[in-house]
């Protein structure tokens, strides 16, 4: 039968899942130590959830971070940008002055000349 608990250790939520009913309980220092394992091998993310899985003398850890922000990085003008907040006012003007090409949905479509 296994049995989980539930609660929250230096503002993380932690789950411990034991397998057996003979599992020996996670004490708290044992929870910080994880959780300052996880600050140690993943420094620039933020932790928000911690996941044990207790069956004997085994212990799977189950780290959950926060989701990192992403910058869109995009090709204008042979500049890989992201914002173009930087730029000076020609290369602006180039931005605002280049033909952007796209392609309709209908020229998109593949038609099949034989019949299949």
């Amino acid at each position: 039968m296994a049995q989980s608990s539930e609660l929250k250790v230096s503002g993380i939520d932690v789950t411990v899942a034991y397998t057996n009913e003979s599992d020996q309980p996670v004490t708290e220092h044992e929870i910080e130590a994880y959780v300052a394992r996880a600050h140690e091998q993943h420094p620039h993310q933020v932790l928000s959830f911690l996941k044990l899985d207790v069956d004997g003398e085994d212990v799977g850890i189950s780290y959950g971070f926060e989701p990192l922000p992403f910058d869109r990085i995009r090709r204008i003008t042979g500049y890989l940008v992201g914002t173009m907040d930087r730029w000076n006012d020609a290369k602006t003007a180039e931005e605002s002055d280049r033909v952007k090409h796209g392609v309709s949905r209908d020229e998109r479509a593949f038609t099949c000349s034989n019949g299949c």
